[in-house]
C-alpha cells in the first residue's frame, strides 16, 4: 500500500438525549459520547486507552511515549467518533473496505521489518495504537483513501461533515465539544483528512 489514509435531527436528539443526559442536565455515568442514537461508553474507551497504557509500559521509551500523550483518552475518544463518520459516509458513498484489503495493507506496511517493528512505530504516533488496535487503523486509513480518491482530497470535508451532521454527535463535556463541520472533537485537528503518508515515514495512526 503506497497511500495510506488514514434519522432525521429531531429524532436523533429523542434517541440521543437520554442516553448523554440524565436530570438536572448531568451527564448520564457510564457514557464517553453518542453517534448516531449509539453509545461510545466510557468503559470500551477506557480499554482503548488501557490497551495503549499496556503496550506503552512494554516499551523500552515507556517513560517518553506515556509523557507525550497525556490527553490519551480525549484523543481515543476523538478517533472512535471519526470512525463511525468515515463508515457513514462510505456507507452513503456505497464504499466498502474487505478483510483481504486489511491484510494486504498490513503486509505492506510491516514490510521486511516484521510485526514488531509496526508495533512499536504505532506506538510512537500522533494517536498511538495497541497492537490490536492496529488492523481497525488500518480499516480507517483505506475507507478514507477511497473516500478522497472518489470526491478529491478538497472536497473529502463536504461528504465527512454531511455524515458528521447526520449522526447528530453529543460528548459527555468532560472531553470537550464536538465540531460537526470540521469532523472533530474540538480544539479540531483536520490533519487526519489530509494526511497521505508512505508507510516507510509513518507506518499507522498518524
Amino acid at each position: 500500500m503506497h497511500r495510506r489514509t488514514a434519522l432525521s435531527v429531531s429524532a436523533a436528539l429523542l434517541v440521543a438525549a437520554p442516553l448523554l443526559s440524565a436530570c438536572s442536565g448531568e451527564t448520564r455515568p457510564g457514557t464517553a459520547a453518542v453517534v448516531g442514537g449509539e453509545r461510545i461508553t466510557t468503559s470500551a474507551l477506557q480499554a482503548q486507552v488501557g490497551d495503549v497504557r499496556a503496550a506503552q509500559n512494554r516499551s523500552e521509551q515507556a517513560a517518553t511515549l506515556i509523557a507525550n500523550t497525556p490527553q490519551l483518552e480525549r484523543i481515543k475518544l476523538g478517533k472512535m467518533i471519526q470512525l463511525r463518520v468515515l463508515e457513514r459516509a462510505a456507507k452513503d458513498a456505497g464504499i466498502s473496505v474487505t478483510t483481504k484489503e486489511i491484510e494486504d495493507a498490513r503486509k505492506a506496511q510491516e514490510g521486511d521489518k516484521g510485526a514488531a517493528a509496526l508495533e512499536q512505530l504505532a506506538l510512537q504516533a500522533r494517536v498511538p495504537l495497541a497492537p490490536g488496535q492496529i488492523d481497525e487503523d488500518l480499516r480507517f486509513r483505506l475507507l478514507l483513501d477511497k473516500l478522497s480518491e472518489r470526491f478529491g482530497e478538497e472536497r473529502i470535508i463536504e461528504p465527512l461533515t454531511k455524515a458528521s451532521e447526520a449522526l447528530d454527535i453529543e460528548v459527555n463535556p468532560r472531553y470537550g465539544a464536538w465540531d460537526a463541520k470540521q469532523v472533530g472533537l474540538g480544539p479540531v485537528d483536520t490533519a487526519w483528512i489530509t494526511q497521505r503518508t508512505r508507510p516507510e515515514q509513518e507506518p499507522a495512526g498518524a
